[in-house]
């Protein structure tokens, strides 16, 4: 059998993404299994299956607390951070480009310090000047938003570039309107793509993060990353319960992210015909 030479390309893409969603897939599916297994010892597949792990984990008073704790504090963080950060590169693009440096060089710090290391260095600059904050919710708080801000400022910063927001205040300011005004009225509906992409990316790292959690609050506030570990070391693991609490984590963070395509749809488009019109203009 000879294959046609225009379909090599062709299958070569097919078996590149099949590799690509199985790679993807099989850490996923192995955790739902054994979530949902009795006991997984000398077969490829569980040896049976049971729904116990997931009504004992719902039952469980301490952990629906830690996900309902975690959870609420993702959306305090990505909140925060959407309420700084937007109006800050607004500033930077309209007013003052000046402290652009400044910004990237700030997103730029989480990724070259360990999170072990922003850590102590916050609780050590705490304790000097605000120790009465040591340990609440709101420093962990402010904390996880100084870690998430690169992926929110990249993701909004590129969004007001594509928008092309300078061009968009002109037209505002043209029509009267004020800095405040321009910036509800006009530039968030066209960037809401990018604040969008920035907040799933927050609430990700806030909900998943644990060395500063560990270090600046500890056990007084006990979130799913703690309640994971204790899970992990403790003398009786339950393995089954973590992989429980794996998947849970796993179906908010993709729901945030398909609920975030869906609402965004076709924004980007419009947004290029919108721009693409006032150009002929």
């Amino acid at each position: 059998m000879v294959l046609d030479r225009r379909r090599l390309p062709s299958l070569g893409r097919g078996l590149l993404l099949a590799g690509l969603v199985i790679y993807l897939l099989l850490p996923i599916a192995a955790v739902l299994l054994y979530a949902f297994s009795t006991r997984w010892t000398s077969h490829l597949l569980p040896d049976g299956y049971t729904a116990s792990h997931w009504l004992q984990a719902l039952a469980d008073p301490r952990l629906v607390a830690v996900m309902l704790r975690t959870l609420g504090l993702a959306l305090l963080v990505t909140l925060l951070d959407i309420l700084l950060i937007v109006p800050a590169i607004y500033w930077q693009w309209i007013y003052n480009p000046r402290i652009r440096p400044h910004l990237e060089l700030t997103a730029a710090i989480p990724f070259v310090l360990p999170y072990v290391v922003i850590a102590f260095g916050i609780l050590s600059l705490s304790g000097q000047f605000l120790p009465a904050v040591q340990g609440t919710v709101g420093l962990l708080a402010l904390s996880h938003g100084v870690v998430a801000f690169p992926f929110f400022y990249w993701a909004v910063d590129n969004a007001m570039a594509a928008a092309d927001v300078a061009l968009l205040n002109e037209v505002a300011k043209t029509c009267g309107a004020s800095p405040w005004r321009s910036l509800v009225q006009v530039i968030l509906p066209n960037i809401s793509v990018g604040i969008a992409t920035g907040s799933m990316l927050v609430f990700a790292v806030s909900f998943n993060e644990f060395a500063l959690v560990q270090i600046l609050v500890g056990a007084r506030y006990e979130t799913v990353s703690l309640y994971s570990l204790d899970l992990l070391t403790g003398t009786n693991a339950d393995f089954n319960k973590l992989a429980v609490i794996t998947m849970f984590t796993f179906v908010v963070v993709f729901t945030l992210s398909a609920l975030s395509v869906y609402l965004n749809r076709g924004q980007g488009q419009t947004r290029r015909l919108m721009i693409g019109s006032r150009s002929k203009a």
